[in-house]
């Protein structure tokens, strides 16, 4: 029997509401052929209420929502599949939670500006994440010092692409 573990890749794509992380996230799941989760579907059904009725989350509400993606990480660390997982993932401490000291857990924040993201939001269709939550998002987005960093002024296929690059450079695909 081998004795060495063999290691998965979960890469969270994270950002504030409407930077893009479920479109790069199903982009990115076609080309590197990983299944691809979004976070949103993990949330308990109380949070979920609670964003439609423009109620921003607390810790406290995060926290099933955290712990339930931890677990998924590791699933798919257990079953060797490489995954993606969209999750806005805006505080440090919430990263801490989703990542631990896990090498093989890459997160790729999608950066952008306040105004480009929020003309996105005004566009954007059957989502229970409201326009005046942004502001709440963004004042609690904590920049994370260990990402990838990709401006999502670029189109999506460069997006990807830059991922992509950067993934390669790692040596994580």
């Amino acid at each position: 029997m081998d004795s060495q573990k063999k290691s998965s890749t979960v890469c969270i794509i994270m950002g504030v509401s409407g930077s893009g992380k479920s479109t790069i996230g199903h982009l990115l799941s076609q080309e590197l052929g990983w299944q691809f989760y979004d976070g949103d579907d993990f949330h308990p059904l109380e949070n979920v209420e609670k964003m439609k009725q423009g109620i921003s989350l607390n810790d406290a509400d995060r926290e099933p929502w955290l712990k339930a993606l931890r677990h998924l990480i590791d699933n798919l660390h257990e079953q060797e599949q490489n995954g993606i997982i969209a999750c806005s993932a805006l505080k440090e401490q919430y990263r801490d939670l989703l990542q631990g000291n896990d090498p093989n857990v890459i997160l790729i924040y999608l950066q952008g500006r306040f105004e480009t993201i929020r003309t996105r939001l005004l566009h954007r269709e059957g989502h229970f994440m409201k326009v005046e939550m942004l502001t709440s998002q963004w004042q609690t987005l904590e920049a994370p010092k260990n990402a990838i960093v990709v401006d999502i002024s670029l189109t999506p296929p460069e997006i990807v692409e830059k991922i992509i690059a950067q993934l390669s450079v790692k040596q994580l695909i």
